[in-house]
């Protein structure tokens, strides 16, 4: 059963999302504070965390980042914060994806669940099992990048993109095909949130964030992974 964790204090939205989530056989568990979601993040391992950016004692962001700290869970943020410096914020600080109110129950969990897919999804056979370079090491079967001796913790999302570009060494991965592949067809003009993760990737994995020397940008066209 796939575990959610609903981090809202809306109770009556709790009380749907509880409805149909479970309607569909999650197992869910919620909380309106988020010093305990953090706390529940850790001892209950939730395969999903649903998190309002309005809560009563932290804000979300706050969570997210905390969080991060100890779990690469994906993160749905559900916020009626709809600016994109609000979206930037809680990419920048490790969400997986985020959501507007209202917003229809559907999409949620066509989200939800490919949120799922993203963090389950299994290496590609029929490339090798380790990639190396100078600077760090993937790991496809473990999913697990290391660079100086330590372990590099991604979030699903990050390994999902960095997973795509990484076993196709050298080919340019159109803007369109990443957020097609990663985030859905619905995200297809999203093209800040590569620019937002694929900084964060460089800042976890290049030498000089700034001048990239694996993960390459080509303007206006994509993305590309040179080993």
């Amino acid at each position: 059963m796939i575990k959610v964790l609903v981090v809202e204090d809306d109770a009556q939205l709790v009380r749907a999302l509880r409805i149909n989530l479970e309607a569909r056989k999650f197992g869910v568990e919620t909380t309106a504070e988020g010093n305990t979601a953090t706390r529940l993040a850790v001892m209950r391992r939730p395969d999903v965390v649903l998190l309002d950016l309005g809560l009563p004692d932290m804000d979300g962001i706050d969570v997210i980042r905390e969080v991060r700290k100890t779990s690469s869970v994906p993160i749905l943020v559900l916020s009626a914060r709809h600016t994109s410096e609000e979206k930037i914020r809680a990419l920048d600080a490790g969400a997986d994806d985020y959501v507007t109110k209202p917003f229809s129950m559907d999409e949620l969990l066509a989200r939800l669940r490919a949120a799922v897919r993203r963090r389950e999804a299994p290496a590609p056979s029929e490339e090798p099992a380790l990639i190396e370079t100078a600077d760090f090491t993937v790991d496809l079967v473990a999913k697990k990048v290391r660079r100086s001796d330590r372990t590099v913790r991604l979030t699903p999302t990050e390994w999902h993109i960095l997973e795509i570009l990484i076993t196709n060494p050298g080919r340019l991965i159109s803007q369109t095909k990443l957020l097609l592949d990663v985030w859905g067809p619905t995200y297809s003009e999203h093209t800040n949130y590569l620019r937002v993760y694929m900084a964060q990737l460089r800042r976890k994995l290049e030498a000089d964030p700034s001048h990239p020397r694996y993960l390459i940008t080509e303007p206006g066209m994509g993305y590309r992974f040179e080993g």
